[in-house]
């Protein structure tokens, strides 16, 4: 187990850009002016569970359908991509067509903080990552998720519309250059040198 800095601060970033609960607060305010009960320890305990199990038990569920390592992060390459292109142009491309009962089920965790994005991009990271090195950051992005969330009205005040705005914007560039760059190193590992 080689834990390394580099990897560690950014494979966190990645997963903060696609996390994104700054850019998620308007959704938790108005979840919560609904009635929803937010648990901020429960949401980041939760998520970090499932988004570990997944990262462990993602290629064993990809070996079931016969999809190797690298063609998934192809495929998570081009979602990444999308999720950039929805953060920087300010525009749905991904819906959420999932049954309102399901989102309603669990608002916060799934599909806000551990849905098809953050997994996709956690079995494409598999490919650059140390596991170990994901695992810490993911842990480092629930406690912001921790905090972000039992302070939610306190970070809304400091940072400003204008200022969510903004990070979401940067964020969302630097999703599509990761993208890119996952792109470009998996499929070149699918294509055959003569």
């Amino acid at each position: 187990m080689m834990f390394s800095f580099k990897e560690i601060i950014s494979a966190f970033l990645i997963l903060f850009a696609i996390i994104d609960i700054t850019g998620a607060i308007p959704i938790v305010i108005d979840l919560r002016q609904k009635g929803a009960k937010i648990s901020p320890l429960r949401v980041a305990l939760v998520s970090f569970a499932l988004l570990v199990a997944f990262l462990y038990t993602g290629d064993a569920l990809l070996g079931l359908f016969g999809v190797d390592i690298n063609s998934f992060a192809v495929a998570g390459a081009l979602i990444l991509f999308l999720y950039g292109l929805e953060m920087t142009l300010g525009r749905e491309i991904i819906h959420n067509d999932g049954p309102d009962t399901a989102a309603n089920a669990v608002p916060i965790i799934f599909p806000l903080i551990a849905g098809a994005g953050v997994l996709t991009t956690l079995i494409s990271m598999r490919t650059e990552y140390q596991a170990s090195n994901i695992v810490v950051a993911i842990a480092l992005n629930m406690v912001v998720v921790y905090f972000v969330l039992k302070y939610i009205d306190k970070v809304e005040k400091v940072l400003g519309p204008t200022v969510i705005y903004i990070l979401r914007k940067v964020l969302g560039i630097i999703l599509l250059a990761v993208a890119i760059r996952l792109f470009t190193v998996n499929l070149s590992s699918l294509i055959p040198v003569r």
